[in-house]
């Protein structure tokens, strides 16, 4: 797994409590470009993906890495809920939406997998 989230804070915190579920965590990044970069690099099987960052935002992250060879399940993550966002989690390519209070490794889990 990658994270991807501009608050360094959230990266640790996310990195250790899904480590703790089961997740092996390969990298982090603290904006679009470097998740771009980390994902050519590391080939992560999932990337968990702020929509807000500080140079492009995550709804567009994920498009740009949906469109590469052999995309990883990319999955937002945002403080705000999903009905903020409208169609654009829809749009971007990714697999889903958590929102960051409601973030758990089955959650995670279910998203990869498809579950609703």
């Amino acid at each position: 797994m990658l994270i991807v989230d501009d608050h360094g804070g959230f990266r640790a915190w996310a990195r250790a409590f899904l480590a703790d579920e089961g997740y092996r965590v390969v990298g982090e990044a603290a904006d679009g470009s470097e998740a771009i970069g980390a994902v050519r690099r590391l080939c992560p099987d999932v990337v968990l993906l702020d929509v807000h960052l500080p140079d492009v935002d995550g709804f567009e992250i994920a498009r740009r890495i949906a469109a590469q060879p052999d995309p990883p399940v990319v999955v937002l993550v945002s403080s705000r809920e999903v009905a903020e966002f409208g169609q654009r989690v829809a749009a971007s390519g990714a697999q889903g939406f958590i929102s960051k209070v409601d973030l758990s490794g089955q959650r995670v889990h279910d998203l990869v997998l498809g579950v609703r």
